[in-house]
């Protein structure tokens, strides 16, 4: 589900960067920091706009000064239950592999339909129900995502097509 929040964030600059041009610097430096990136809890897609750059703080010893900047983001933080539209990356006999954005989803052979079986002869490897039913690499795929996991900068997904509209779009 996508969100918009009040976030800061902490930027150090180096000396060489004071100047009149200072706060273009320290934007552009931020977008290049947060957008596309990851917390664990969810993924920053775009920053839509600064609010307050605080007076730089001299760092005693490197001459260097950090700054916080407070802008507004859009986040997209994906839950349990919810249901997205993803595409195959992979294919192989314990499942599929999708992504939904940055989100990688697994969904277990288990979540998958029992008229759809895994076809290994086939090239591609896909699963298939000997009719219009082909998941292969790169269809496009409705998931339910089951679970969540967080690493450190990095999310990842269990996700089932076994329910009603879920499957091949």
């Amino acid at each position: 589900m996508f969100f918009l929040y009040d976030l800061e964030r902490v930027i150090t600059l180096h000396p060489s960067f004071f100047g009149p041009r200072i706060k273009e610097y320290l934007i552009d430096t931020l977008l290049d920091d947060v957008e596309g990136s990851c917390n664990g809890q969810y993924y920053i897609i775009c920053v839509m706009d600064t609010y307050e750059v605080t007076e730089g703080r001299i760092i005693p010893g490197s001459g260097g000064a950090e700054f916080t900047v407070h802008y507004r983001a859009v986040v997209w933080r994906p839950f349990k239950g919810e249901v997205v539209d993803g595409v195959i990356t992979s294919v192989n006999k314990m499942g599929i592999f999708a992504e939904v954005g940055p989100l990688v989803v697994f969904v277990s052979s288990h979540f998958v339909p029992a008229d759809i079986k895994f076809d290994a002869n086939a090239t591609p490897p896909m699963y298939t129900d000997n009719g219009e039913t082909v998941l292969e690499k790169g269809s496009h795929i409705r998931v339910k995502l089951m679970g969540i996991r967080s690493d450190v900068g990095d999310l990842f997904a269990i996700g089932s097509i076994r329910d009603d509209y879920l499957g091949p779009l």
